[in-house]
């Protein structure tokens, strides 16, 4: 039993870490606007997926990190996932039957959130308006969702993590 939490934290930490490299790693250039948040995905998931081993205070770690990863105010994002990871955790049975579309409304308002937060910090600071495209994440992590499903489900599933 050991081995196996030991394996999923593994896991987690590796998936977690991949997703902090694609938050700041542009691929494509032109469409670096739509990159979106994939940490919160990755967190989403593993929140619905195993809501007993993976919690808020593993969220709130996560973000402290993407808040020195991405030089943000320090606690931002540990508020916004610890959030996300509470209300996920809160609703993981009936988001568990929910097919993927339904799923995917549920990420759309937890991204939607996420912004709505970072830009309340944002125009606080900057005093000024943001562009459209400050929103373009919360619409591709939305249809992100069913791809980050699929392949956290099965590298679950191959890793045969319960």
């Amino acid at each position: 039993m050991a081995r196996l939490d030991v394996l999923a934290g593994s896991y987690f930490a590796v998936t977690v870490a991949a997703a902090m490299v694609l938050r700041v790693m542009s691929l494509f250039p032109a469409m670096d606007i739509f990159n979106p948040d994939w940490v919160v995905l990755v967190l989403i998931y593993w929140a619905i997926a195993l809501p007993e081993r993976f919690g808020v205070f593993s969220a709130w770690a996560v973000g402290l990190l993407a808040d020195v990863l991405t030089g943000r105010l320090l606690g931002q994002y540990a508020l916004i996932y610890a959030l996300i990871c509470y209300f996920s955790i809160n609703e993981h049975r009936r988001l568990r039957q929910f097919p993927i579309v339904q799923q995917c409304l549920w990420v759309f308002f937890c991204l939607l959130g996420s912004q709505c937060v970072v830009f309340g910090l944002e125009s606080m600071r900057a005093g000024n308006r943001l562009p459209l495209e400050f929103w373009y994440p919360v619409l591709s992590g939305t249809l992100a969702w069913p791809l980050v499903f699929v392949v956290l489900r099965y590298i679950r599933v191959m890793a045969r993590i319960v």
